[in-house]
């Protein structure tokens, strides 16, 4: 937040900013395209859970209690390590496949025709941070259906200031960043489809007060077809 505060010091970058603002909003996508850059208003989600870094399993080895282990937390690497087999990878894959995994490890040296069970036990919240032009700018938990709108009102709302044909929603697609505006009195008004907000996205109201961000963010990894130039 620094570097947006040492932007918009001064009666002279505020200026600047603001002469930039019309080419800026010009070059992200909205109504249709918005919701095309982003995967689509609604996209499917996922049909199974991936394990992340920091949830809790629980491995069952069947009748083999002393490799069994009853809660473990996945590590920020998302590893976990069991008996005699040492290191299994769990982040980003399925409690099956891992299960799969485990059976083939302990089947290959330790045990004959393994049955390996994985839980979860208590999955880490998912979340997405809402900034800008809003009460309460935060990180915020959020479960499956939470909708722009909803995500808004996490965050208690926008200010006086607010422009509302200025929210911005930053995602990560297939690993690379993307971005589009949208115009909260439109879809408040039916006019425009409530996007639903995935974890991990970022989401921004009023996009002329947090240039300096973007411009942060696109030194680290540039928009996707979003933003031509700056």
């Amino acid at each position: 937040m620094h570097k947006v505060s040492k932007v918009l010091i001064g009666v002279g970058c505020t200026a600047a900013l603001a002469g930039c603002q019309p080419q800026l909003k010009s070059e992200l996508p909205l109504g249709a395209p918005a919701y095309a850059a982003l995967g689509g208003a609604n996209p499917a989600p996922s049909p199974l859970y991936r394990v992340r870094p920091g949830d809790r399993v629980s491995v069952t080895i069947f009748q083999e209690p002393d490799l069994s282990q009853p809660e473990m937390v996945v590590d920020d690497a998302g590893l976990v390590s069991l008996p005699l087999i040492g290191s299994v990878q769990m982040g980003g894959r399925s409690t099956d496949e891992i299960s799969r995994e485990i059976e083939r490890a302990y089947g290959a040296r330790y045990l004959r025709n393994p049955q390996a069970s994985v839980s979860l036990r208590e999955v880490q919240p998912q979340t997405i941070t809402v900034d800008g032009e809003v009460s309460q700018p935060g990180v915020y938990a959020i479960r499956p259906g939470y909708t722009l709108v909803s995500a808004i009102a996490l965050a208690r709302g926008t200010t006086a200031t607010a422009k509302f044909d200025e929210v911005v929603v930053f995602r990560t697609i297939n690993g690379q960043r993307a971005a589009a505006r949208f115009d909260i009195t439109a879809v408040r008004a039916g006019r425009m489809e409530d996007p639903q907000v995935l974890p991990g996205d970022q989401v921004v109201v009023g996009f002329s007060r947090v240039r300096g961000l973007y411009r942060d963010i696109l030194q680290v990894t540039p928009l996707v077809g979003v933003f031509t130039q700056f």
